[in-house]
């Protein structure tokens, strides 16, 4: 038998892929279609003028099937830092900036230049299960951060995790899979403390553009020397509708970039350019667009936020941008739960053993006993026939 790398065998499956395997050669009743709230993901196309900007990209344009910059393409980059110096209030530059495929490739290859094997990575509980793979992948420890009630991470406890070989700290707002949305008081008592003991704070702000407040979600930015900790990561997939085009960012230092620049010419060679022909042109042309599809998703925020509020038993610990986080009334595991639920509602959720240590590997308990909801997906209506199915569900 050929050998295999033993962290790969140590690291979970992934997750989304091991849910669709529960559902695979069910027949659900006709009166209870499945639905699956499993992937946070837009399943609609995106708008048709930008689809018809990358068709006519296909056809006119024959760089466009060539290898394009390590980096990214110069005018999305330049776009981004735009945007990002006047819509944070600081100042970025097109070298900060480095496009990738997709926001999973950003993380890897940002955390691929700071941490290796026996090296330390802090990480919010819950955490995005991508995130705790590829650290896992690469013989990098994660130091749990618990949370409470409210979900949010505390910066006086995460110091006291901090040892000599402690790389980075991770924060994902709004949250994966939690939904909470972090203060910029909080994002800025974190990036303190990692500018304080040279550590890199990467923040990851994938669902940004669905975020419940106006303007800018934090003041990181604003600082001169914001490159020297803060490490930006970014998606355009939810924004645009282009999860299959794989097109991600990110924002660090121009030195952080050059290494960055290695890991990428060795995986992609370069990110897809169709993508980011999508990408630029989304953000050139559907700001009223993008605004409106941000109105929507805080409307099925709110509409699962009453939703639950019909099922006592249950407890709503975090919603916003695409997740509800949830506590479920079971004496039950959650993967037991989440399976109960393919079977006796047709639906399809992920549990929190996905997204945390279990009890018997020192987690609180948490992991066993709360669900993720990715209701982006589900109008209204949709997400009310779901608590109906909930609600039929007994002990």
């Amino acid at each position: 038998m050929q050998p295999v790398n033993p962290a790969f065998v140590a690291t979970f499956p992934p997750p989304v892929m091991e849910a669709r395997r529960w559902i695979e050669g069910k027949v659900f009743p006709a009166d209870r279609p499945l639905m699956n709230l499993s992937q946070a993901a837009p399943v609609d196309p995106p708008p048709e003028p930008l689809m018809q900007a990358m068709a006519e990209a296909v056809l006119t344009d024959p760089s466009v099937h060539l290898y394009g910059p390590v980096l990214g393409l110069g005018a999305l980059r330049e776009e981004l830092a735009e945007q990002w110096s006047t819509g944070y209030g600081g100042t970025v530059r097109p070298a900060q900036v480095a496009i990738t495929a997709g926001c999973n490739q950003a993380f890897t290859s940002v955390m691929s230049t700071l941490a290796g094997a026996g090296d330390e990575v802090i990480l919010p509980l819950p955490f995005y299960f991508n995130h705790q793979m590829w650290l896992d992948m690469g013989g990098v420890r994660s130091v749990y951060l618990p949370t409470g009630a409210d979900l949010l991470p505390d910066p006086e406890q995460a110091a006291t995790l901090i040892t000599d070989r402690t790389k980075a700290i991770v924060l994902v707002s709004p949250n994966n899979p939690a939904g909470v949305e972090y203060p910029a008081p909080l994002m800025r008592a974190f990036y303190d403390l990692a500018k304080t003991h040279g550590l890199a704070l990467i923040v990851d702000e994938t669902y940004r553009d669905f975020h419940s407040a106006e303007g800018a979600p934090h003041d990181l930015f604003t600082d001169p020397e914001w490159d020297g900790t803060l490490i930006h990561l970014y998606s355009f997939s939810k924004a645009y509708r282009l999860t299959g085009h794989r097109v991600g960012a990110v924002m660090a230092s121009e030195a952080r970039l050059a290494e960055v620049e290695k890991f990428l010419d060795t995986v992609a060679i370069c990110p897809p350019q169709i993508g980011q022909i999508g990408a630029l042109w989304g953000m050139q042309n559907l700001g009223d667009w993008l605004a409106g599809e941000r109105l929507e998703i805080l409307a099925r925020r709110d509409a699962i936020r009453a939703g639950f509020q019909r099922l006592p038993e249950w407890e709503l610990l975090g919603s916003g941008a695409y997740f509800a986080y949830v506590r479920h009334p079971f004496d039950q595991a959650s993967d037991l739960v989440a399976k109960r639920l393919v079977d006796e509602a047709s639906l399809l959720v992920l549990p929190g053993t996905m997204f945390g240590p279990l009890t018997a590997q020192g987690g609180s308990g948490q992991a066993e006993a709360t669900l993720r909801i990715a209701f982006a997906n589900a109008d209204a209506a949709g997400l009310g026939e779901m608590v109906n199915r909930l609600s039929a569900i007994t002990a």
